[in-house]
């Protein structure tokens, strides 16, 4: 099918931006979507399967008003996850019930169905858990509800925790400090943390002690109050140890545990707590389970496909 649309009155600064640096908004929708787009002045021809070319016009359609400013990669990569799916990209400002985080990340919100359910879960639970493959933003947007909390005095503290479990590597020993040695593994949460606060004032946390990052074996014996914990890369705890986890939970406090059951670096016969919880605790009221698959991935268009393919396989998936 051939589908023609002309943007009335023309804009050059907006049609270079809709199309890219040579081209390359169009090309990316072009093998996300299964069509080919051709284009002369605001003139655009769009070729391929009905719904795949209706839904790459209504793309630049719904992209043309917002040109006026470059469109950044990770918008177009966004909406495009939504067009796979046949959706129209959720746009928060047009959502009277959408979820505003304070962050420093203003255009913050969730992008897919289940992101959004996942945040909703969060807000309303005193425990959830996220579980899916990377790039779905399981532990990005528990970071962001936790900053926001802090932010709104709900609570007093945030502390993230995993497991410092090698990912199939042999690393050794590691010269330094305690905190040197385990930083490696936290790495990940620190990244998020710069991103949603700035790195002033994520180092000011860290001195006031109102944000801590901490092994998962630091947890034993302590009573989390006022806090909102994060267990991260949680498919690499024993039962053991997320049975300890989840019983740190205090008063006033909020508890979120993300984990990839297809990334289990356990050694061979141990069972994953992740798994062992969602099994044991499914039906226990009070708390969540949100489940993303390969069409929440916002990451590199390749990311989804490469997460689809281990997933038909029955393989392992990419690592986070």
């Amino acid at each position: 099918m051939i589908l023609r649309h002309a943007f009335i009155p023309p804009d050059n600064t907006r049609l270079a931006h809709l199309c890219g640096p040579l081209d390359e908004h169009l090309r990316r929708i072009e093998s996300a979507l299964g069509v080919r787009i051709s284009r002369r002045n605001e003139s655009f021809r769009v070729e391929g399967p009905r719904a795949a070319a209706e839904s790459a016009v209504a793309l630049l359609q719904s992209f043309y008003p917002r040109a006026a400013r470059p469109i950044p990669p990770e918008a177009l990569q966004l909406a495009l996850v939504s067009a796979q799916r046949g959706e129209a990209a959720p746009d928060p400002a047009e959502d009277p019930d959408a979820l505003v985080l304070r962050t420093r990340r203003s255009d913050l919100a969730g992008r897919t169905p289940n992101q959004i359910l996942y945040l909703r879960n969060i807000l309303a639970h005193d425990l959830s858990f996220g579980i899916g493959p990377a790039g779905t933003g399981k532990t990005f947007l528990a970071v962001a509800c936790a900053v926001d909390a802090l932010e709104r005095n709900q609570v007093q503290r945030i502390v993230l925790t995993r497991p410092a479990v090698e990912a199939g590597e042999r690393l050794g020993f590691l010269p330094g400090d305690l905190a040197q040695k385990v930083d490696p593994y936290l790495r990940p949460l620190y990244d998020a943390l710069y991103d949603l606060m700035g790195f002033e004032r994520v180092s000011k946390a860290f001195e006031k002690g109102t944000i801590e990052i901490a092994p998962l074996a630091f947890m034993r014996g302590r009573t989390l109050n006022h806090a909102f914990v994060i267990l991260d890369e949680a498919q690499n705890t024993t039962p053991e140890q997320m049975k300890m986890f989840l019983t740190r939970l205090g008063f006033g406090s909020k508890a979120v545990v993300t984990g990839d059951v297809s990334q289990i670096d356990l050694p061979k016969g141990t069972e994953s707590g992740l798994i062992e919880a969602e099994r044991v605790l499914r039906r226990v009221r009070g708390l969540a389970f949100t489940r993303f698959g390969s069409a929440d991935v916002v990451r590199h268009p390749l990311v989804a496909r490469i997460v689809e393919a281990y997933e038909s396989e029955g393989r392992l998936g990419p690592a986070v």
